[in-house]
């Protein structure tokens, strides 16, 4: 690799043997006679989208009592107070009416009814990250990533009242028959961004050997950062270290889960502990991020009708169980407990995104993150209102420190038109929309 004095493409990739590893955005990016001020005038906008299954145990616990600017946040809400500059709560908003497992997670970003089948006739509608990831992916390697933590390769045929598994495997579709797998396992995910080309005998001996992917492109960062100047030198290292952290913390997981290694197409080693599985996932997505691999992510913290328990939190009965907690208080209490639990999981990658610095800003300055539910109530399956709290401005997507209260029954599809618009894209509907929301 030849490093000049001259600016670095922003496409930068370092690659070796089994590695390409994209950078993120340095100094050296930007031409001299350019003043790092004047990227505010065109950043990079980001998005992402983040589901929890089975809604809130009671959306009032969710959903703030006052509306406006400098709004209470609700019990379930509080560990966001630390981002409430950025924060944008929209309630009353609604999918079509049909209360299943299925037509939740499928309703959640395409705002339509899926088609009722339990063959491969699948139909929903192409969902929102989709539509911005056609406009924005070409800039990027990815123009989308699907993450999730749950196995659904067991789920086939009719998993919900006679809906599709397909309904329930994913959130993300790229046209209404063709919906996009999600990927669970830390190890695939990471090799995807950062493995290069190399075939399934290398992957393998390189973990036999405990070595990490920077070992091949060891030579080109020396060579770099010869050409770099001091902040840049450190961010580089910065963003490295956690590069590496991250895949050490992958290698961690998989001796935990299988201490013979096995050698299959897609890699073992998902992680035991559900915390550890999600924090890896958040951290590859920032990283993603941060090297511009991607401008748009969905993510399913888990599936709809999960029978997951949570032992960290003494939680032995399945999530699905509990949901349907017939108002029973203690079944409320624990329900609760969890719905905390996974807000508190998503502040912990809202920090992440915010300390890493990205242009004039950070990551969240550049960013808008959706977290929400296509379902209000579990014990009801309800469809309305549901909870739904976007986190970071996206360098003007949204205006924060807001909790802004639509009109009852306002199709979420109202929400993802407005997004559209704020991505240059131009639709006069989408899904079941009937005007818009101020963003």
């Amino acid at each position: 690799m030849f490093i000049t004095k001259k600016s670095l493409p922003r496409r930068t990739v370092l690659r070796g043997m089994g590695a390409a590893v994209a950078l993120p955005l340095l100094e050296s990016m930007i031409p001299t006679f350019t003043a790092l001020a004047k990227t505010a005038a065109n950043p990079v906008r980001r998005v992402g989208f983040v589901y929890f299954p089975m809604g809130m145990v009671q959306i009032d616990r969710w959903t703030p009592v006052s509306t406006g600017a400098d709004f209470e946040l609700s019990p379930v809400l509080k560990p966001l107070e630390p981002f409430r500059d950025s924060l944008l709560v929209v309630s009353n908003l609604a999918r079509p009416a049909v209360g299943t497992h299925a037509t939740s997670s499928a309703g959640w970003l395409s705002g339509v009814i899926a088609r009722r089948t339990e063959a491969e006739d699948v139909y929903v509608g192409t969902t929102i990250d989709q539509v911005i990831a056609t406009h924005v992916g070409q800039n990027t390697l990815f123009p989308s990533l699907e993450l999730a933590t749950e196995d659904f390769t067991g789920y086939l045929g009719a998993c919900d009242m006679g809906y599709s598994c397909a309904y329930m495997n994913t959130i993300s579709w790229r046209s209404p028959t063709i919906p996009l797998p999600m990927e669970i396992n830390p190890r695939a995910a990471f090799e995807r961004m950062f493995g290069g080309e190399h075939n399934r005998d290398q992957r393998v001996e390189q973990i036999r050997k405990d070595r990490s992917i920077l070992d091949s492109v060891r030579e080109d960062i020396r060579a770099l950062e010869r050409g770099l100047g001091p902040r840049d030198r450190s961010k580089l290292g910065e963003y490295l270290d956690h590069v590496r952290e991250i895949e050490t913390r992958i290698g961690r997981a998989e001796r935990q889960t299988d201490t013979q290694l096995a050698v299959p197409d897609m890699p073992l080693g998902v992680p035991d502990s559900f915390e550890e599985h999600v924090t890896l996932m958040f951290d590859l997505l920032a990283v993603a991020y941060q090297a511009d691999l991607t401008r748009v992510f969905t993510f399913m913290m888990a599936r709809e009708a999960s029978q997951r328990v949570y032992p960290d939190l003494g939680v032995a009965d399945p999530h699905h169980a509990l949901s349907h907690h017939q108002n029973d208080p203690a079944k409320i209490a624990t329900l609760s407990r969890i719905n905390v639990y996974h807000v508190q999981l998503f502040a912990k990658f809202l920090d992440t995104l915010r300390r890493t610095n990205d242009g004039d800003g950070s990551l969240l300055d550049h960013s808008t993150v959706f977290y929400g539910s296509g379902m209000s109530d579990g014990n009801g399956h309800t469809p309305a209102p549901l909870p739904l709290v976007a986190a970071g401005t996206g360098a003007g997507l949204i205006k924060g420190n807001r909790h802004l209260k639509v009109p009852e029954q306002t199709p979420i599809s109202n929400l993802y038109l407005s997004l559209a618009d704020r991505f240059g894209i131009d639709l006069d509907k989408f899904g079941l929309s009937t005007g818009r929301v101020d963003l």
